[in-house]
């Protein structure tokens, strides 16, 4: 997928013309590479194409203004000194209300005489407390100042581009509450009206309509047998049989059905034990669907727990799933077991197969909970997180990490995955103290740095990222 991005290349007259001219050129280049589309003044509109005067300012934003539903970051690249003013001002005219990255070129040891020095290093410093003053906020990159043909310029572009994904996704999701938070899960209690406050909206509909619209079709029904198929070539059926099927797919018809109408972007559904009581199947297959397909949905109406989802799978561009931090891992203080019934997205179940729920078997009956799904996660990377509201302080409050997923033994049932954390038991004591959920989110990646930014720098959450130095 290519992505657009707003750039805006800081002048001061007095420095070589052909500082500017070569930027241009390095950075459009990189950009190109990375699949990243530029919004960009071209040489004609302004000197050199860059941004110095009030007046070039204003036609750098009226470009941006005219692709603002395209742009979804700024990014400032400061060849020379730049100014100041210049930079704030475009930000401020265009009103994009979108992530900004400022990078600064370096010096040469050998060019510091009058004719080729660039004093971006100094000139980055003075953007920054322009933009500060402005009340405009940015992001820098991992080096003061550094080429665009560097390799750490390119993760930080890209993992950038990641900050743009998650703030420009969590500032208009929608999320689909279906059901009510059963009565023994008092943990997954949220705020509605914080969410809505920062951008989130939650979209609510009794089970009861779910069920009832699901009851109405018969598997005679051509998106019934459509929903078979898609189910089957899904995964394994194991020993499922043909009358559970059926129910998963009239479910699965229903609820997309309801997706559609709704223009949600995830869905947090009531599946503990409602369904399984008062329907006959477990709806993890349909979860797993929905999150392996970008459409993340989490069980138990846990809608701050779908919203985690939703922002790992900004940040990394992959699948995310809802987890339980389970259990402890033999004596190892650093690995604990990951767990849930069976709802995880395919990419995390490379041995997937519908089965049934054996815990939720004891109380409904096993012959009611087909449609949970087995699976054991191999070795991967790990970036877990979670997303609350904080009722008491009125605020958004989060965590986020990184470790591993392992490939240690591990015999039992259900979806499941080995976990390496450093300073687990540290981690513990903060998700007790902070009265976190004892749901997390799993991710194949290396994103909490990008989510730590995203969340913490523009969506002004409070966010923990766990064993940052």
């Amino acid at each position: 997928m290519k992505y657009t991005l707003g750039v805006i290349i800081g002048n001061r007259d007095f420095f070589p013309d052909s500082l500017v001219a070569d930027a241009r050129v390095e950075v459009l280049e990189v950009l190109k590479q990375l699949n990243i589309n530029p919004i960009i003044l071209n040489t004609e509109e302004t000197k050199l194409g860059g941004v110095e005067t009030f007046q070039e300012a204003r036609r750098c934003a009226d470009l941006f203004k005219k692709h603002a539903d395209e742009i979804m970051g700024v990014l400032v690249v400061l060849p020379n000194f730049g100014d100041e003013r210049g930079i704030a001002e475009t930000l401020k005219l265009a009103n994009l209300n979108v992530p900004v990255l400022i990078q600064a070129y370096p010096d040469d040891l050998d060019k510091l005489d009058v004719a080729r020095r660039r004093d971006a290093w100094c000139g980055k410093i003075s953007a920054c407390n322009n933009l500060y003053q402005f009340g405009i906020k940015y992001t820098l990159t991992t080096k003061h100042v550094v080429r665009p043909a560097d390799l750490s310029f390119q993760k930080d572009l890209l993992d950038f581009v990641g900050v743009c994904r998650v703030v420009k996704g969590l500032r208009k999701v929608r999320i689909g509450a279906i059901g009510a938070r059963p009565g023994g899960f008092n943990t997954v209690r949220y705020s509605e009206k914080i969410l809505q406050r920062n951008g989130i909206s939650v979209v609510t509909v009794d089970l009861s309509e779910i069920l009832g619209n699901a009851n109405k079709l018969t598997k005679h029904d051509a998106s019934v047998k459509e929903r078979i198929d898609k189910i089957t070539s899904y995964a394994k059926i194991g020993r499922t049989p043909e009358d559970a099927l059926v129910q998963m797919a009239k479910l699965d018809v229903v609820l997309a059905d309801f997706v559609a109408a709704n223009e949600l972007d995830a869905t947090a559904i009531q599946c503990w034990t409602s369904v399984q009581q008062n329907y006959g199947c477990n709806v993890c297959t349909s979860m797993s669907i929905m999150s392996e397909n970008m459409m993340p949905s989490g069980c138990e109406v846990d809608v701050t727990g779908t919203l985690s989802m939703y922002a790992l799978q900004l940040a990394s561009g992959s699948p995310s799933a809802l987890v339980d931090w389970n259990n402890n891992y033999a004596q190892d203080d650093n690995k604990c077991v990951l767990f849930h019934c069976g709802n995880w997205a395919k990419s995390f179940l490379p041995d997937i197969e519908i089965s049934t729920a054996p815990i939720l078997g004891t109380t409904v009956g096993e012959q009611n909970t087909y449609g949970a799904l087995d699976g054991r996660t191999p070795a991967m990377p790990l970036t877990y997180g979670r997303i609350s509201t904080d009722d008491s302080k009125g605020i958004m409050k989060a965590y986020v990490g990184e470790g591993r997923l392992t490939d240690d033994e591990l015999r039992t049932f259900g979806n499941r995955a080995v976990a390496e954390i450093p300073d687990l038991q540290k981690l513990m004591r903060y998700i007790c103290q902070n009265g976190f959920e004892h749901h997390v989110v799993m991710n194949a990646s290396r994103t909490a740095a990008v989510l730590k930014e995203g969340l913490g720098n523009y969506m002004g959450w409070d966010v923990l990222h766990f064993g940052e130095e």
